[in-house]
């Protein structure tokens, strides 16, 4: 296993390197760098904001600035210096994991994700455990009713939550439950009320837990129908195994054959998701959840660094998470091992 560990690690540095090389070569044709962002003020457009239609015009010659001005600017940003160069110094920051300072904000690009993260860390964390505890008994209960009323109807609701986008969701709780059109019961923005430093601790917990309900249902509806279909599939699987015909010719209560022996095979595809799903609902955003119900979060970030042209940020971020991701890729294929002490890498190994 250390083998098969360290050979994944190893396969993990050119991953990155060419994730990050593509980014970053694609930032380099895209119009309207933050160069020409600074240019478009100056030139006065107003918040800096330059459009593609817009591009052409500041990239010929940069009429009426001083052109000590416009390299100036060049050297303020790094891009005086050949795409290698930047690229070869930019790399060799992200290895101690310094991103740099944001463009836009003008702060560290470390400090402006942690500011970030209570948000997506309150919609991904809260979805990841409904989702696991609710889909688990509900895929359970299907399976041991597969074809009865109770199995159908539950598919037929969690198909049609499914097939609603979470946006859409979203605007119809605001308009039933957050003062739309009919009741006015759940706040409409933040994570927590103005007055939340002021009230006694109970009282925060059920502020902040007020104030993500119709955030977190908005974002867990759709994932529930893919994790309860799982969940019932592998059970369906398990029980109709010769195993589990044997168990019950031998006299043994329908729970204890299902919780003693169809439950340790059959959860296994599921449990095996589960480093990977914990540690990036850390980190998920979610541009239009956050947009609707006023969250700053990860998605709302993502999206505003990629419309300014905040290269720190999109490439910082996008290196951290890659990380992440190949890291809890390579966790949840470990957890096999773990949890089915059949699975070996001896095979793998020995080639």
């Amino acid at each position: 296993m250390a083998a098969y560990i360290l050979r994944r690690i190893l396969l993990m540095i050119p991953t990155i390197f060419g994730i990050m090389l593509i980014t970053f070569t694609v930032t380099q044709f895209v119009p309207g760098g933050p160069v020409e962002q600074m240019l478009a003020q100056l030139k006065g457009h107003g918040d800096g904001e330059v459009r593609v239609s817009r591009a052409a015009d500041l990239y010929q010659g940069d009429k009426g600035l001083d052109p000590e001005r416009v390299e100036e600017l060049k050297k303020l940003y790094g891009f005086d210096r050949p795409p290698a160069e930047r690229f070869i110094r930019m790399m060799k920051n992200y290895l101690v994991f310094d991103f740099g300072e944001s463009y836009y904000h003008h702060q560290s690009v470390v400090s402006l994700v942690v500011s970030k993260l209570p948000v997506s860390m309150s919609l991904g964390l809260w979805s990841f455990i409904i989702v696991y505890t609710t889909c688990i008994p509900l895929g359970i209960a299907k399976a041991v009713r597969d074809g009865s009323r109770f199995d159908v109807a539950t598919s037929t609701v969690i198909l049609v939550g499914y097939a609603i986008p979470g946006f859409v969701l979203a605007i119809a709780l605001i308009v039933l439950f957050g003062g739309g059109s009919f009741w006015n019961v759940f706040p409409l923005r933040g994570l927590v009320s103005d007055n939340w430093h002021s009230l006694p601790l109970l009282d925060k917990i059920l502020d902040y837990l007020w104030h993500m309900v119709l955030p977190v249902v908005s974002s867990t509806v759709g994932s529930l129908a893919v994790m309860t279909l799982l969940t019932k599939n592998s059970f369906l699987e398990e029980i109709r195994k010769q195993y589990v015909l044997t168990a019950r010719a031998k006299g043994l209560a329908e729970n204890r054959v299902l919780y003693r022996h169809v439950f340790r095979n059959a959860i296994i595809p599921i449990i095996t998701g589960f480093p990977g799903s914990f540690i990036t609902a850390f980190f998920t955003g979610s541009l239009l959840i956050e947009t609707i119900f006023s969250l700053d979060g990860m998605g709302l970030l993502a999206y505003q660094s990629i419309l300014n042209r905040d290269y720190p940020v999109v490439l910082g971020t996008l290196y951290f998470f890659t990380i992440i991701g190949l890291v809890s890729r390579l966790l949840s294929d470990l957890s096999y091992v773990v949890v089915d002490p059949r699975i070996t890498f001896d095979s793998v190994e020995s080639r």
